[in-house]
């Protein structure tokens, strides 16, 4: 039960699943780019969206550092576009360190565990680049300082979270993020609902990509309606994606009273477990 896994510079072809609590995989290069677990599965490919993670974590107190994880399926122009999750995170109390997340569509899978059992996810210093849904599922996760990139795609939208009902207390948080895409990518949004109760929350974001005027996006415009129930919110955005005035009218613009719960350690209740 548990274990700090030390691995090498080096690129390492392979799917990891990881099912007992407390196991830790350490990068021992000087940066995360030198140590690389990559593996090429897609839901085409491997039978659904969940099975095609690179590495698929659902034990608890989960810790990852210095490390890249890939999903290089959409990195092939012959394949067809297809869903490719580089990691899936379903465990409580998962720490995300200095960690690069690389795909295309549904790149990293922050979710609860089985039967809905709650998933808090803490990443801090990371690098998660993709373009469709690319940051989606419904834990209760925090990105700290991390930069959220969109790779060359008609549209990229950062975020597809699914929290289930208006009581369920899931959320991501990105603080003192920075959102940034590729200079061909058409059209770049901050997300759009995988379920009608979604909440994303933008805390002192730098926002260096050219997001839509209205910042969120109906999940199949025309065919759903989901931003009414949607919590969508954001606090001193700044760069040339920040625009209040144009923002969808269900989104919220915060206050500093507004916005405090949703900062550390309250968002969490405790964070103790991040160390």
């Amino acid at each position: 039960d548990g274990g700090i896994v030390l691995i090498p510079p080096g690129v390492y072809r392979e799917k990891i699943t990881i099912k007992d609590a407390r196991v830790q995989l350490r990068g021992t290069g000087r940066k995360p780019d030198d140590t690389v677990i990559v593996y090429g599965d897609s839901a085409a490919t491997a039978g659904g969206t969940f099975k095609s993670a690179t590495v698929s974590v659902s034990g608890d107190d989960f810790r990852a550092t210095n490390l890249t994880i890939l999903n290089d399926y959409g990195t092939d122009p012959a394949h067809p576009p297809s869903q490719a999750v580089a990691l899936s995170l379903t465990g409580d109390r998962s720490v995300i360190r200095k960690v690069r997340l690389l795909g295309h569509q549904d790149t990293l899978f922050a979710n609860r565990g089985p039967n809905l059992r709650p998933s808090r996810q803490y990443f801090v210093d990371c690098y998660i680049e993709g373009h469709v849904d690319f940051i989606f599922g419904d834990a209760k996760a925090y990105f700290d300082r991390c930069r959220i990139h969109g790779v060359t795609h008609g549209s990229v939208m950062y975020t597809a979270q699914s929290r289930r009902s208006a009581t369920d207390d899931s959320a991501y948080v990105f603080d003192r993020c920075t959102f940034t895409a590729d200079p061909a990518v058409a059209e770049v949004s901050l997300g759009r609902a995988w379920r009608p109760y979604a909440r994303v929350i933008l805390i002192d974001a730098k926002l260096n990509a050219s997001i839509i005027p209205e910042g969120w996006r109906e999940w199949t415009p025309g065919k759903t309606s989901t931003l009414p129930t949607a919590w969508y919110a954001e606090y001193r955005s700044t760069g040339r994606g920040a625009s209040p005035a144009t923002r969808e009218p269900y989104s919220r613009q915060l206050t500093s009273q507004d916005v405090a719960p949703w900062r550390l350690p309250r968002f969490f209740g405790s964070a103790d477990w991040i160390r």
